[in-house]
């Protein structure tokens, strides 16, 4: 027939069927060659008689399938990818497509359709790499794994921010997780926070070498780390220490790859659920993040090996905030009184001791601002000092200059010893030592 287009398998049976009707081979001899029963033998023979070639050919032919893609649907899967989504990765489109959209397509057929279209997904993958691949820690709570990344997360609607996270190694979920604005000590001590109180004491925190985490060998030792022959932790490795955590740190980032993998991961999600909602203030997008961090976990997260939890229960009449703040040691003042951070606190008489002067105190900067004094653990009753003098007169605006400048009475005018210098009278004594001394001679 003109025009037909047969397969390689239909144009073998053509040429086996036609040596049959020319009598080279039998029916048994032709169905042995085509690899099908004598019984469908016979019927192949029978329908090439009667239809010709196209009785070879498959009976869906041409047919439109019943699974088939309508033509606007998959209109309106571009249109969405290059506009409400531009920017989405294929998979995490058709998340959104079946959760927004009500489109039910899977991934692949998602990436088929937006091939056909000339989109490929905006995420570019880097070459694959031989590594080995580490064991997980067998159970949550054993490890978790640190790290703050600063980013565009707003897309230019509002400020860069940091994202700082918590991810446990066992699991893959993420334990916590706070936008500030700079990566800073006191993110970590709230991520910390959240994690103790929702979960509880984990044993390791794995982390990079951060000076938050770790004070670099560069500085210069301390006297008292010179006689203790140990360098002394940062803020935020004492609170680890009072909380017994082990602190691991990590040489590269390939080493703590999990949290790392996670920052590429939520650049690309969470940007655009940001960008979906039009969120530009922090507090809009630690709302958003708060809804996304379930659902991401519910999604990528994996059961541990062991069953049960490692996280250890808080200590029972543990001060949380005296343990998650920044403490310092001061020098109390002849008058009771302790300077920190522009601020002078009074230290008010206690049962068993009245004055502090010159002893050594410890100053608590709590997470909520406040002050706190102690001595030798014990919590000292403070207030906010009275100004003192020199800073009542410069409120005052007590600072025009004296009409006269006044006179110094340290430095003096050095006398000239030249010819208007003063000269001895007649009588001076040493004039008659002199004279006495020529007489003599």
């Amino acid at each position: 027939m003109k025009g037909l287009i047969l397969s390689q398998r239909e144009e073998t049976r053509l040429q086996v069927l036609n040596k049959v009707l020319e009598r080279e081979l039998c029916v048994r001899e032709a169905s042995s060659l085509l690899g099908v029963s004598e019984r469908h033998g016979w019927r192949l023979l029978a329908a090439y008689r009667k239809e010709g070639a196209s009785a070879l050919m498959h009976g869906n032919r041409g047919c439109q399938p019943s699974h088939t893609i309508s033509q606007d649907i998959k209109a309106r899967v571009q249109e969405l990818a290059q506009e409400r989504y531009r920017g989405l990765n294929h998979c995490h489109l058709t998340e959104l497509l079946e959760e927004w959209e009500g489109i039910c397509l899977s991934r692949s057929t998602v990436r088929r359709v937006l091939v056909a279209a000339g989109l490929k997904s905006p995420r570019h993958r880097c070459p694959a790499k031989h590594r080995c691949r580490r064991e997980r820690y067998p159970q949550e709570g054993m490890l978790l794994q640190i790290d703050g990344s600063y980013h565009d997360w707003l897309e230019g609607r509002g400020p860069y921010l940091t994202l700082v996270a918590a991810v446990d190694d066992a699991t893959g979920m993420v334990v916590s997780a706070l936008f500030r604005e700079h990566e800073d000590a006191q993110g970590y001590f709230l991520l910390l926070r959240e994690v103790l109180q929702k979960r509880g004491i984990p044993l390791a925190l794995y982390s990079d070498r951060h000076g938050i985490f770790q004070r670099s060998p560069k500085d210069p030792e301390t006297l008292e780390e010179q006689l203790s022959g140990q360098r002394q932790p940062t803020q935020f490795g004492r609170a680890l220490q009072e909380l017994g955590i082990q602190s691991i740190f990590a040489l590269s980032p390939q080493a703590k790859g999990r949290i790392e993998r996670l920052f590429g991961t939520l650049q690309d999600r969470l940007v655009a659920e940001l960008r979906l909602v039009g969120a530009s203030t922090m507090e809009a997008a630690t709302r958003v993040l708060e809804d996304f961090v379930p659902r991401f976990n519910a999604h990528f997260g994996v059961p541990a090996t062991q069953p049960g939890s490692a996280y250890r229960q808080l200590p029972e009449g543990l001060d949380l905030a005296a343990v998650l703040c920044f403490k310092y040691q001061r020098t109390v003042a002849r008058d009771n009184t302790v300077r920190f951070a522009g601020r002078t606190l009074q230290l008010l008489p206690g049962l068993d001791r009245l004055s502090y002067t010159h002893a050594r105190v410890e100053i608590q900067e709590r997470l909520d601002g406040n002050l706190v004094a102690f001595y030798r653990g014990q919590v000292i009753a403070t207030t906010e000092a009275p100004p003192h003098p020199v800073t009542l007169r410069a409120r005052n605006g007590n600072r025009s200059k004296p009409s006269t400048p006044p006179v110094s009475r340290v430095s003096r005018t050095p006398v000239c010893r030249g010819s208007n210098s003063h000269k001895p009278g007649p009588d001076h004594p040493w004039r008659r030592m002199l004279l006495t001394k020529s007489l003599n001679t």
